[in-house]
């Protein structure tokens, strides 16, 4: 009998979160996404993060990802959410919203988990890194598949700003590149990042890996192989549930006959600004 987790992904612009089954990295449900209070405070962040576990009627411990720094449930940093987060005990304040036992890791780290796991990475030995492109550049570092959790090379400066400024997905649309355009600034960080750690294998995540066909070919300069992750925007999710499976190894839920629902597909309930619609 597989065996299941919630995972919950907090964003920049939205919190997702969704029951997985563990040994395939399915959604069980439907996955459920809030839009990410603005400003994002830790209390009203812990508000939603709440309303996204009573949605499941979930009750048993949970993963949630934070974009940043995490270092025993502590987060340090805080590059696209309120700057109220660094140095909070962020793992005790979700818990006590939540009434469930919590797991919080960085958010890149947690899609890095999941890629290594089931994903893109799976089998592969060496130096792997693997970039979610999003509002920012999250970054996982694995050697021969263990984790160095919080390396934030996003911050990386290339001609005196963060990379992230200029290589992210919200860079490529606020500065309204084409994809040759931005291909050429993910090559420049990409050499940058290569001269510095030597990865085997690069894998691009984040929701513009869907369209990895459209700017990974154009990429240039770049010794490494660069491919997609597999389970694309879904990661997160995916590696927080399994972070939490690993803290808490006896206390997973088992599915109920009824839940199947597949990790690859965009469906699920959406809801923001208080209208539930079917998630694009």
């Amino acid at each position: 009998m597989s065996m299941r987790m919630l995972g919950i992904d907090i964003g920049g612009s939205g919190i997702k979160g969704a029951p997985v089954d563990l040994s395939s990295g399915e959604f069980t449900e439907d996955r459920y996404r809030v839009a990410t209070p603005q400003p994002s405070r830790p209390d009203a962040v812990a508000k939603v993060l709440a309303e996204v576990v009573e949605h499941f009627g979930w009750d048993g411990p949970v993963g949630v990802t934070y974009p940043g720094v995490v270092i025993d449930g502590v987060t340090l940093s805080a590059a696209n959410v309120s700057r109220h987060w660094i140095g909070l005990d962020a793992a005790s304040l979700i818990a006590d919203a939540t009434g469930r036992e919590i797991t919080l890791l960085n958010d890149a780290d947690a899609a890095g988990v999941a890629e290594m796991r089931i994903g893109a990475g799976r089998g592969r030995k060496g130096t792997v890194v693997v970039l979610t492109l999003g509002t920012g550049i999250g970054s996982a570092l694995f050697t021969d598949g263990v984790l160095v959790p919080n390396t934030e090379f996003g911050h990386i400066e290339i001609d005196g700003k963060d990379a992230e400024v200029r290589a992210s997905a919200k860079a490529r649309e606020e500065h309204g590149l084409g994809w040759e355009k931005w291909a050429k600034r993910l090559g420049t960080y990409m050499a940058r990042l290569e001269a510095l750690i030597s990865p085997s294998l690069i894998i691009v995540g984040g929701g513009v890996s869907k369209k990895a066909d459209r700017f990974v070919p154009l990429i240039e300069g770049v010794r490494a192989p660069i491919v997609p992750a597999r389970l694309v925007n879904n990661a997160g999710i995916v590696g927080a549930a399994m972070a939490a499976a690993a803290a808490h190894p006896v206390e997973v839920a088992e599915p109920t006959p009824h839940e199947v629902r597949k990790a690859g597909t965009t469906g699920g309930r959406q809801r923001e600004g208080g209208t539930a619609e079917t998630a694009r």
